[in-house]
């Protein structure tokens, strides 16, 4: 009977993702809006990449930032949103423990680089004249892998905790992710103690990572309102305004989802408010926050004009 049991215990390696159990028509109608989200997505980070690296004028601390950032988003909408397709065709519903690892290893370390981002424009307007002592080349690729190397400790943490409990059954999470919550509720042993420590390390990770972020922009907002001229006060609140909205998102949705005391409640309410972290943020970022900036709108049209222009060569 006791080796039934611990045979039960240890039979479940892999999990079944539920998604949105709803109509055909909804179920095809998420599937368009994945896809075609999940490809512009794709393009927009690749094409800020892409212009980073071959303009000159872009190879400054911001924007390798911001080259982080379309990096991170690129790896974490390819480990979710194909996998969500999937689940809604039912193709591909299983999902591995690695994969839930990689899932949160990117979403903790995009937490982290979005404070960095922050402090960096803190710098950038607070302190104008030794920002380029202060944010040299050098630095900034340490802040960067920082944020890599905290997202990999603090999921090095939730990984240990998580590999000890049993799973007996049933192995289906009600989610279109590998959430933490969902994955835990499915658990037959006492989930208490990774309850808390993922309380504590949202605490830690994304309430921390917030308030460095808040705290930059009242510094940022109160010089900018000190600037005499309108035309510098547009010009910097233009530059900041855009991720302060994408950082609006993913921390107000990142709070809801991670920094409460229990994980056994709302879970479907939990998928609603993951879209937004999944779908819509690293959507946000090229669209709306990098393609705003006229540095890269120019580099953008001399990228343009050198493909027109290689296309008209071809031609003649």
């Amino acid at each position: 009977m006791a080796g039934t049991e611990i045979k039960n215990q240890t039979s479940v390696q892999e999990f079944i993702l539920l998604g949105f159990p709803s109509t055909w028509y909804f179920q095809m109608s998420l599937i368009v809006v994945f896809t075609v989200t999940y490809i512009l997505t794709i393009i927009g980070n690749i094409s800020i990449i892409t212009l980073v690296r071959t303009e000159p004028r872009l190879h400054t601390p911001m924007y390798f930032f911001l080259c982080s950032l379309s990096f991170l988003e690129i790896w974490y909408t390819t480990t979710c949103v194909p996998k969500a397709i999937g689940v809604r065709l039912g193709t591909n519903q299983t999902i591995s423990f690695s994969v839930c690892l990689l899932q949160l290893f990117v979403l903790l370390s995009l937490g982290f680089l979005l404070a960095v981002m922050a402090y960096d424009r803190y710098l950038a307007i607070c302190h104008p004249l030794s920002y380029s002592s202060l944010m040299n080349g050098t630095v900034s690729a340490q802040l960067a892998f920082l944020s890599w190397l905290c997202g990999f400790l603090t999921i090095s943490v939730l990984a240990a905790l998580i590999s000890r409990l049993s799973f007996c059954g049933p192995n289906v999470i009600n989610h279109f992710l590998c959430d933490i919550d969902s994955r835990t509720a499915l658990s037959c042993t006492d989930t208490r103690l990774v309850e808390l420590a993922t309380f504590i390390v949202s605490i830690v990770v994304v309430v921390v990572s917030c308030v460095i972020t808040l705290v930059s922009y009242i510094y940022i907002i109160s010089t900018i309102l000190r600037i005499p001229s309108a035309q510098g006060r547009q010009k910097a609140f233009s530059t900041c305004s855009a991720h302060l909205a994408v950082v609006t998102i993913w921390y107000g949705s990142a709070i809801f989802l991670y920094v409460k005391p229990s994980a056994q409640n709302s879970l479907d309410l939990n998928k609603t408010i993951n879209i937004f972290n999944t779908i819509v943020t690293p959507l946000l970022n090229p669209f709306i926050y990098t393609l705003r900036n006229r540095e890269v709108k120019e580099a953008l049209g001399k990228a343009l004009s050198r493909i027109l222009n290689g296309f008209q060569a071809l031609w003649i």
